[in-house]
């Protein structure tokens, strides 16, 4: 073989190693091949599309092995050969590698944990299962639904995104998130009264103990540093184009947040209707028209005839 190498004009050597090199892929190929034809007659579905994926990483990572053995002279080169290797599977199995250090992040640190209600990667849900490679979800939110409720599905997320994407959890430390709820009512509007009917539908729909979630907030302000203000429902007030606009701001269940809108909404509008000078205002347009003006340009003897 090596002088029909040579008499081609080509290095023994060289020419020796591509020849071992295509073998390595023909038998790589064709195990690959014979392996999944196999498991595809006597499995189901799901299962030989894990299969699949799994072989082909092992078959990559297989010929990626056998082809730095031949190109190296790995015996006359452990120490290298080694290197090289290693390097390559880290590189190889990278995204593998950082979901599972994700999960012992995961663990250890405990940024969220299963219950909790999470945001990650632009992705809202409450955490069902944490595994190896990745975390469950169960998606509120989103396109699917108008307010933060159930949709019915499972978000299936690497571990490793929480290394590159912020994670804001609802409920770590402090049970309670903030609620905004704003009205806009007339500037004929007796405001300070609506200002009362407000006031009185968020305090009466919001969290009714405030002792115990400001016990639960100083004691998370130990951990992390955190103002405690007031937690007290409170109505903020500012004028827009159309009317005077009342936010209301209160602490609700982020679970309830849905519900406890209704429920403020529908005291807010029941007060209303029975006040005569409280009106929910909308975008409108005013003329003003001089009749002084208008009398002179229309009738007999004005100025205009």
């Amino acid at each position: 073989m090596t002088d029909w190498f040579t008499q081609m004009g080509l290095d023994p050597v060289i020419a020796g190693k591509s020849l071992g090199s295509i073998i390595v892929v023909i038998v790589v190929v064709l195990a690959r091949w014979l392996v999944l034809r196999a498991i595809h007659r006597t499995q189901e579905p799901e299962f030989s599309y894990r299969a699949d994926k799994g072989l082909a990483y092992s078959a990559v990572v297989v010929a990626g092995l056998a082809l730095t053995w031949i190109w190296l002279d790995a015996f006359n080169n452990l120490a290298t050969y080694i290197g090289i290797v290693s390097a390559g599977i880290a590189i190889s199995l990278s995204d593998l590698l950082k979901n599972v250090v994700g999960w012992a992040f995961i663990l250890i640190r405990r940024p969220f944990k299963i219950g909790d209600r999470i945001e990650v990667g632009g992705q809202k849900g409450d955490v069902v299962d944490v595994r190896l490679f990745r975390f469950t979800m169960m998606e509120v939110g989103g396109h699917m639904v108008a307010a933060d409720q159930s949709t019915g599905r499972l978000l299936h997320i690497p571990n490793g995104i929480v290394f590159t994407q912020p994670i804001a959890n609802y409920t770590e430390g402090f049970e309670y998130v903030w609620h905004e709820l704003a009205v806009l009512v007339t500037f004929e509007s007796d405001w300070r009264r609506a200002r009362e009917i407000v006031q009185s539908a968020i305090k009466d729909h919001g969290i009714r103990s405030l002792e115990t979630s400001a016990a639960e907030l100083r004691k998370t302000a130990r951990k992390y540093n955190i103002r405690v203000g007031s937690l007290s429902p409170i109505v903020y007030m500012t004028v827009k184009d159309s009317g005077v606009q009342l936010t209301g701001r209160f602490l609700v269940d982020p679970r309830k947040q849905r519900g406890a809108d209704e429920a403020a909404w529908s005291a807010i509008l029941d007060g209303f209707a029975a006040e005569d000078h409280v009106d929910l205002a909308y975008p409108t347009y005013r003329n003003i028209v001089d009749i002084s003006r208008t009398s002179d340009q229309n009738f007999p003897g004005g100025n205009g005839s």
